[in-house]
């Protein structure tokens, strides 16, 4: 174990010599106030009985900085027991061994843990304000681009990596035409319609995503198409009041038959019977993605005879935090692609848009109402990215510096001015 003092003018200075001297692995063991700044006593291969041994070759420690050595040291000294008289081994007494405190859970590492990381936390927010501000002076253009793309909702990383791949930011209204284009590109789309492909496509998502009315929307689409005679609907949703009741009555309307299946074999009877039909739907349950019951649902449809395809539908009206859980949970089936919901209700869709950004997932159809089937869209990416601006646009409230400083973390853009 190696321990070293370190003084210097203030807390930043000093942390950056025990970085220099001793590495990022560094242990603080004690930081203190004095004349000209401040000390701190910093430790490498931090090891326990070095510093008991340490503090026992000093019989006295220093009155004028005591420090955290040797009142930890104290401290462990004074817990532990007395020494058991000298007998014969044979008649010691056996006691059971202690258990070995770990260091990463001592209460007082831990707390020295915590106050770094404050301090950490601290010092990083102040330089995100410095580094904006910063931009603001030498990178207006960058800077304003930066506001445009949060106000939109996109997260801060897709935001810092579309403007650093700009050549130049000269002109502005030119380098913001040129980011949404470039972000119509990045942005994950089927390339034609998918219901052409026919076979078997299961709607999955979480509860009240409006699945099944998309699946009536989807099933109306291929009847203008190619008839009622070659489509057909399944529910394996058995748990929701009203839910067959809802697709008997769109089936009833669309004249195309539908089944129920509550189990593998179940699934497996309804397609064999409907195999003759270009375009089965099914629609799935609907379930958290923190739902126990979840995989055990998911699997039937990995454990049918016939191929399912997977389209997951997601609400354009949640958090990207969550929507980015559901997408990971319902991947325990292959997603093929997704379907983007609930469009018209969202006073901002950057958020949906960067979940299916950082998953590569592929948005297949948009749905913007209640109408079977005039509410469903094709996904074109210029459109929902010149929708995504038209929304921001309407927004009469605009991000300030503060949360821009601290959302982006201190950006260093490479785009020119």
């Amino acid at each position: 174990m190696k321990i070293k003092r370190f003084f210097a003018k203030d807390m930043r200075q000093a942390i950056q010599k025990v970085r220099e001297a001793l590495g990022p692995d560094a242990v603080i063991l004690s930081n203190r106030s004095v004349e000209g700044g401040v000390e701190l006593v910093a430790a490498i291969d931090y090891d326990e009985s070095s510093v008991m041994a340490a503090a026992s070759s000093r019989p006295e420690a220093p009155a004028a900085s005591p420090g955290m050595v040797t009142d930890f040291a104290k401290k462990r000294a004074a817990n532990k027991a007395p020494s058991p008289i000298q007998q014969p081994a044979s008649e010691r007494p056996q006691s059971p061994p202690k258990p070995r405190v770990e260091w990463s859970q001592d209460p007082i590492l831990v707390e020295m843990r915590q106050e770094m990381q404050a301090l950490r936390r601290m010092m990083e927010n102040e330089l995100s304000e410095l580094t904006w501000n910063n931009m603001a002076e030498h990178k207006p253009n960058t800077q304003e681009l930066l506001r445009r793309l949060m106000n939109i909702g996109f997260s801060p990383d897709i935001c810092r990596e579309a403007v650093n791949q700009l050549d130049t930011v000269g002109n502005l209204e030119q380098a913001w035409r040129k980011l949404l284009y470039n972000l119509a590109n990045a942005l994950p789309a089927a390339d034609e319609d998918m219901l052409e492909q026919g076979g078997a496509i299961a709607i999955v998502g979480p509860t009240g995503v409006g699945k099944t009315t998309t699946v009536a929307k989807l099933a109306a689409r291929f009847c203008l198409r190619h008839g009622s005679r070659n489509v057909a609907l399944i529910t394996t949703d058995n748990f929701r009041i009203g839910a067959r009741e809802q697709l008997n009555t769109y089936a009833r309307i669309l004249d195309v038959p539908v089944r129920s299946a509550g189990s593998v074999d179940e699934l497996n009877s309804a397609l064999n019977a409907l195999c003759d039909k270009r375009l089965i739907l099914i629609d799935t349950a609907g379930m958290s993605q923190r739902d126990v019951q979840l995989n055990e649902q998911l699997s039937m449809l990995k454990a049918g005879n016939q191929p399912v395809r997977s389209f997951l539908a997601l609400p354009a009206t949640t958090q990207q935090r969550s929507l980015e859980q559901a997408i990971k949970a319902f991947s325990t089936v292959q997603l093929d692609a997704c379907i983007l919901t609930k469009m018209d209700e969202a006073a901002s869709i950057g958020n949906v848009l960067s979940a299916v950004m950082h998953s590569a997932l592929p948005v297949a159809f948009t749905t913007d109402g209640q109408k079977v089937p005039e509410d469903l869209q094709l996904a074109r990416p210029h459109s929902l990215i010149s929708h995504a601006v038209a929304l921001s646009q309407e927004a009469t409230e605009s991000r300030d510096d503060g949360f821009m400083a601290l959302a982006l973390g201190g950006t260093r853009t490479h785009a020119h001015v």
